[in-house]
């Protein structure tokens, strides 16, 4: 078997939820980050295979396949395809492991793996409340609730079992959330993201045009104290808005 190799990496600096990337076009966001892998790699973007991107949100202004849609709004030709991934919150890893295997065996040279998700203009659970609301039905279908009679799936409760599966406490989430933003904060500090953001131009309140090269999800004045004073998300639970990941705007890719 194949190896595969990264040979470039560029995303986005993350944008909070009605933040500093809340006017780009998730299609368009994903594909600066396409055309910035091509400029990275100096390689002929007709010679791409496949791109595979993962998003969570596929409705809406990222349905229709947000994936082969970003091709098209990219300077990769449209001879090009384009797939889109929903593994949930691990969509672009998966985006990613898509794209190593196709290497791997063959089947595939160059293929780049990449990611998408604007929170801010498809909120979180769009896909399934959208049609739920117009009558087109839920995801939970006959057999899954007969299988899982009275039992409601989601990240968070997943996450409340894995917990409670490794004997981790709240106490513990809150201290390495607090640690995971002070080693963003001195990463940030030290300039170790700068080579991999791609600059987004926004436009600001008073319509100023800036750059958007720094993580909106850093929180700079986060203190343990404030962390550990965030209301649970059950009661009998350990999981806290400050322990989950972010509502984020943002696209990758490798």
């Amino acid at each position: 078997m194949g190896e595969a190799y990264i040979v470039a990496a560029s995303r986005t600096a993350g944008g909070r939820k009605g933040g500093k990337l809340k006017d780009w076009h998730p299609v368009d966001l994903a594909a600066n980050v396409l055309n910035d892998l091509i400029d990275r790699t100096k390689a002929d973007p007709a010679l791409v295979e496949d791109v595979i991107m993962g998003c969570v949100g596929q409705v809406g202004e990222q349905g229709i396949n947000v994936g082969r849609n970003a091709v098209l709004a990219s300077r990769l030709p449209e001879s090009v395809p384009g797939t889109s991934v929903d593994r949930q919150c691990g969509s672009s890893q998966q985006a990613l492991q898509f794209a190593a295997q196709a290497v791997m065996s063959g089947t595939m040279d160059i293929v780049i793996a990449a990611g998408v998700e604007s929170m801010t203009r498809v909120p979180m659970g769009l896909s399934a409340a959208l049609p739920a609301q117009n009558g087109f039905g839920t995801y939970m279908s006959p057999g899954i609730q007969e299988q899982y009679p009275n039992i409601q799936f989601s990240q968070f409760v997943g996450a409340e079992m894995v917990a409670k599966k490794y004997g981790l406490n709240r106490d513990q989430m809150d201290e390495f959330s607090f640690q995971s933003h002070q080693r963003a904060i001195a990463a940030t500090q030290a300039g170790a993201f700068k080579n991999e953001i791609v600059a987004i131009e926004v436009t600001d309140a008073e319509g100023n045009k800036t750059l958007h090269t720094v993580d909106e999800g850093i929180r700079f004045e986060a203190s343990l104290e404030g962390i550990k004073g965030v209301k649970l998300l059950r009661e009998d639970g350990c999981l806290t808005a400050a322990s989950s990941s972010q509502i984020c705007d943002g696209a990758s890719g490798v």
